[in-house]
């Protein structure tokens, strides 16, 4: 297990860096993923720089820096990526929320597994995780997992509007659990001005753990766009 991939399992159980202010900057955990990891009190870098480079761009003294522009822009133009948004980063602890039954999916709507790679939620999961799998309903609600940041399970869902206002998004976030295997965390990103996402992800059980943003290469980010 790489450095970044010990820091979000403890951080599933509830065990953080000291929130002493401190930076921790790791390499990429895969030529895939790169950002910034905030937490409390503590900010994670993983890119391929120099250490020393991060450093001299971060003061000591500002834990709101490495989200910042000026470090963003930075960071994007030393590795030739482009930053997405900056995202809630919530996670679904092993051995809580609703119990792994595949029954649970018939509760939402008997959704059918879709292999269609142009599907707009699969397309753009292809282009941020490996080994996605979607699952669609009659109503218009969408489910996709997938193995995204240093191999964590990660879980997006989309709800058409004529669907919204009746607990479909925490139907379909709690469903989730049935589908990644039962010992794994289950992590989720959302835009912090979502807050009907928000606010279905908390109620299936995910609890925010910090702020990400990832940088991807720039034909990537346009696609998934």
């Amino acid at each position: 297990m790489d450095a970044l991939a010990k820091i979000l399992a403890s951080a599933a159980r509830g065990g953080f860096p000291p929130p002493d202010g401190g930076l921790t900057v790791l390499p990429q955990p895969s030529p895939r993923d790169a950002g910034v990891l905030a937490l409390t009190g503590h900010t994670v870098v993983f890119a391929d720089v120099p250490p020393e480079w991060v450093r001299r761009r971060v003061p000591p003294d500002d834990l709101g820096a490495p989200l910042g522009p000026p470090f963003l822009s930075a960071l994007c133009g030393r590795t030739g990526r482009e930053a997405g948004s900056i995202d809630v980063l919530l996670v679904l602890p092993p051995g809580t929320g609703p119990a792994p039954r595949r029954e649970e999916l018939r509760e939402i709507g008997n959704p059918v597994e879709t292999p269609d790679p142009a599907h707009p939620r699969v397309a753009d999961a292809l282009a941020h995780r490996s080994h996605v799998r979607a699952w669609t309903t009659a109503d218009g609600g969408t489910l996709v997992t997938g193995t995204g940041v240093a191999g964590r399970w990660e879980v997006a869902v989309e709800v058409a509007d004529a669907a919204r206002g009746a607990g479909r998004g925490r139907a379909l976030a709690a469903a989730a659990r049935a589908l990644v295997p039962p010992d794994e965390p289950l992590w989720a990103q959302v835009a912090p001005g979502n807050a009907a996402s928000l606010r279905a992800f908390l109620a299936a059980g995910f609890v925010p753990v910090g702020a990400e943003v990832l940088l991807w290469p720039a034909g990537v980010a346009e696609a998934a766009g």
